[in-house]
């Protein structure tokens, strides 16, 4: 196998070294084994070429002990390090593949399972009492509450959220499309995190999703003075099966649960939330009149 000798790096660029947000979730079997299975092909492309690990950090333009730690399915390569392992070694487009199964493994576990259980979902029931729910945040309203956490996350760590909650927002794509039913809380469309132009630009795409057949929007107010949400947020997803899976902090300690009496519960708390809040009708009139104000 010849190398593209004129694609190694000469030092005009500084190399790339490691940086937090891709290591491999020990606790993720899958994203090991593809993570593994990647490095294990580089590998042994890299020394089919007779590169040493050394040569082939510089034409890649990657410090040695990240590029160690990608062959050794330690790190998870970035799309950029696959596209010019494949021109430096002339894999032909091979290592450039295994882009799309590393962008499968790039979400955390949690992220991707969850993905996973609202694509199969019918019809989803969806209350946080503390923030926009993620399926409705749009990715500045997204970004700027990520970049509120604190101990802060990475420039890295904070794009992979990103991009993972605009991936789960293909359950509004689907066809046929699930039923979605959201209660959000008033204050959270009040404050205005990341300033109020990106305030507005939420409260728009509220707006504009509340006007989808498939989606019920509820408000509830602040004024409320009984609300049966006081236990935390709560997620029920049903499935064509007939078969469903919830999950909140007051019911076995925020483990997804199928059990029918625990989904039972969750089904009769959110049931209550809903009837406490605004209608659908009322919401999308309240959310205009807070966008008129922003």
């Amino acid at each position: 196998m010849s190398v593209n000798v004129e694609a190694v790096r000469v030092g005009s660029e500084p190399e790339r070294t490691d940086e937090p947000g891709w290591e491999v979730d020990p606790d993720d079997d899958w994203a090991l084994a593809v993570v593994a299975t990647v490095g294990r092909q580089v590998r042994l492309r890299r020394e089919a070429a007779g590169l040493r690990v050394g040569d082939f950090a510089v034409a890649v333009g990657y410090g040695e002990d990240l590029v160690y730690k990608i062959e050794t399915g330690k790190r998870i390569p970035r799309p950029e390090f696959l596209d010019t392992a494949d021109e430096v070694l002339r894999a032909g487009g091979l290592i450039a593949a295994m882009k799309e199964d590393v962008k499968k493994v790039r979400y955390p576990k949690k992220v991707r399972d969850l993905a996973q259980l609202e694509a199969r979902a019918v019809e989803l029931q969806l209350y946080d009492p503390l923030h926009i729910h993620g399926l409705l945040q749009t990715p500045e309203f997204a970004r700027s509450l990520l970049t509120m956490r604190r101990p802060a996350y990475s420039a890295e760590e904070v794009e992979r959220f990103i991009a993972a909650r605009v991936g789960r927002k293909a359950v509004f794509e689907r066809d046929p499309a699930p039923d979605l039913s959201f209660v959000l809380e008033e204050w959270t469309l009040r404050r205005p995190l990341g300033g109020r132009a990106i305030l507005r630009g939420q409260l728009e795409h509220l707006v504009e999703v509340g006007q989808l057949r498939n989606v019920e929007l509820q408000v509830m107010p602040m004024e409320r003075e009984e609300h049966a949400g006081v236990d935390g947020g709560i997620e029920v997803l049903k499935f064509e099966d007939g078969a469903a899976i919830g999950r909140s902090p007051a019911v076995a300690n925020g483990r997804p649960v199928s059990d029918l009496r625990q989904l039972r519960i969750l089904e009769l708390r959110y049931g209550i939330i809903r009837a406490q809040a605004l209608t659908p009708r009322e919401s999308t009139a309240f959310i205009e009149h807070l966008l008129g104000e922003t």
